[in-house]
């Protein structure tokens, strides 16, 4: 009887061992690493070193793309298929039993394996999975039909920054989600579309162009930013520039979509986005061992949180919602809300009260999330069909934010996203006493705005760099010169990375005319005293 029983724990546990499993399996190294960073354009677009540049961020290992030679050996291992990828981490995703997945580690270039069921790492944390669109996906009030956006956008005073003609144009936004059905031919989206606003779209999930994904919860996130109806609705930023990327599968939940979303990020980096929104949270999965416990939460363990400090590093600016898990039994953000580098949004009543099914903070590590609130119960959205609506869920309050995150950022669109997004926390009516709940409260972005505009003749600044203003800018650019700076030349590049215009300059000479130039991006070179400093601006 013993050996039987012996025979059978022998048994369960073959069977355990040979479950198909999920991990990351990292590389050891990269190839043409010198050769790629010296001629970054074989790795990027010229927007992206543009934005780079603009911002000071270095472009190093992390941009150069995972080793393919490694990623097919991987994908030619026994029982092992390959679903994802990260330049960033130098790793895979993978799916395979756990004995296969093991036989990596025997790969001369493979470092190490994560297994996504903690349990074969460190520890489970069993919760119920979840529908995250369930709660969303409610229809409220339909009784709007003019202006129907204009609480949510007067909430943040984001109005006030349109009317200084800051609507995102200029800036590009790339929003990831699960499907965008009909973008294409929404009415909502027509401007961007035949303005040729709509950059590119790609599926992470099915490796295609085509963005229908799974459901509509994209293309009405996406309403919230770049949506407009003629006196019936406007996004919070109207004007800007959109890639649209499918990183979510609907019909199950698997830390996969984490790493089709660090994907994204990638990509995003190597196109120059300025904004990113992603109305997506990852907590609880279809298999309980793959759960995210409050310990994971730390905004430094997780895949999507890695990614999004990776992409915060990197200098573009996240904004994610913090989830719809106030009322359950587990009521803290998920990830990426957790992230050090990412402005995580939670939601409001009409009234700018706390709506209870936000989740709420703080951190495992006691940091205050949501960072900011914005209008998340009836929100107004755009549905698929182009049909003005009213829906819940920190998913709309999120792109709310960030269309006004990027319309803020144009205005001064070479300040560092960690400035924009401090400005942003200390506009807010909570901030000298943030709660649990509504982080640092709804932020005024009238204030924002000038604070931004302030921060560009402050001293400590104008003592450390030169300052362009207006920007956008109509036909005068004036430049304000750093202290103990004399002279200077000044050259504008087009997008292409011609010289339209140069001058020398200097602090009574400090006046340019771009008159002539035609409306669109430029890089404006700034070279003194040996170092030359890249300033991106808009003409209109």
């Amino acid at each position: 009887m013993k050996k039987l029983l012996f025979l059978l724990v022998i048994l369960t546990l073959q069977q355990s061992y040979a479950q198909t499993q999920d991990a990351l399996v990292f590389f050891a190294d990269k190839e043409d690493v010198a050769a790629s960073i010296a001629n970054p354009i074989t790795i990027m677009t010229q927007e992206a070193i543009d934005r780079k540049a603009l911002h000071d961020t270095p472009i190093d290992e992390r941009d150069v793309p995972v080793n393919e030679n490694y990623i097919t050996q991987v994908k030619n291992a026994t029982g092992i298929s390959v679903y994802a990828k990260s330049k960033w981490m130098n790793c895979v995703y993978v799916r395979g039993s756990q004995s296969d997945i093991e036989n990596l580690l025997n790969l001369a270039f493979v470092t190490d394996v994560e297994f996504a069921d903690k349990s074969l790492n460190l520890f489970p944390n069993p919760f119920p999975t979840e529908d995250k669109f369930a709660f969303e996906n409610q229809s409220t009030r339909t009784i709007y039909n003019y202006g129907a956006a204009a609480n949510q956008t007067e909430m943040i005073a984001i109005d006030y920054v349109h009317e200084q003609d800051f609507t995102g144009g200029g800036m590009i936004v790339a929003v990831m989600d699960s499907g965008f059905p009909n973008v294409t031919t929404n009415p909502a989206f027509a401007d961007v579309i035949s303005e040729n606003r709509l950059l590119g779209t790609y599926d992470f999930a099915e490796r295609q162009v085509n963005v229908d994904g799974t459901g509509s919860h994209g293309s009405r996130t996406f309403s919230d930013i770049g949506a407009f109806l003629l006196d019936e609705f406007v996004g919070t930023a109207p004007e800007a520039s959109f890639y649209l990327f499918r990183t979510e599968y609907g019909p199950s939940e698997n830390p996969v979509e984490e790493a089709w979303w660090v994907e994204a990020l990638e990509r995003a980096d190597s196109l120059g986005v300025d904004v990113i929104n992603t109305s997506l949270g990852y907590r609880a999965y279809d298999n309980s061992n793959y759960d995210h416990t409050y310990a994971d939460l730390d905004g430094l363990t997780t895949i999507a949180a890695r990614g999004a400090n990776h992409a915060f590093d990197k200098g573009m600016l996240l904004v994610t919602s913090a989830g719809n898990g106030g009322n359950s039994s587990f009521p803290t953000v998920g990830t990426p809300g957790d992230a050090v580098g990412i402005l995580t949004i939670g939601a409001v009543t009409p009234a700018g009260n706390y709506a209870s099914f936000s989740s709420i903070g703080p951190t495992v590590d006691g940091r205050i999330k949501p960072d900011v609130m914005a209008q998340g119960q009836d929100a107004a959205v755009v549905d698929q069909n182009g049909n003005v609506d009213f829906n819940n869920g920190t998913s709309f309050s999120s792109p709310i934010m960030a269309g006004a995150v990027a319309s803020l950022w144009q205005a001064r669109p070479e300040l560092r996203n960690y400035q924009i997004m401090q400005i942003i926390r200390e506009s807010a009516n909570l901030y000298n006493n943030p709660t649990n709940q509504m982080g640092y409260g709804i932020p005024n972005f009238e204030d924002a705005y000038n604070a931004v505009i302030t921060l560009g003749i402050e001293e400590e600044m104008l003592e450390s760099q030169f300052a362009l203003y207006p920007n956008p800018v109509l036909d005068r650019l004036n430049i304000s010169f750093p202290k103990d700076v004399t002279t200077a030349r000044i050259a504008i590049y087009n997008v292409l990375g011609e010289k339209v215009l140069s001058s020398e300059i200097t602090p009574t000479n400090n006046v340019l005319n771009v008159v002539n130039l035609k409306s669109g991006i430029y890089i404006a070179s700034i070279e003194s005293n040996n170092k030359t400093n890249s300033y991106k601006i808009v003409k209109r």
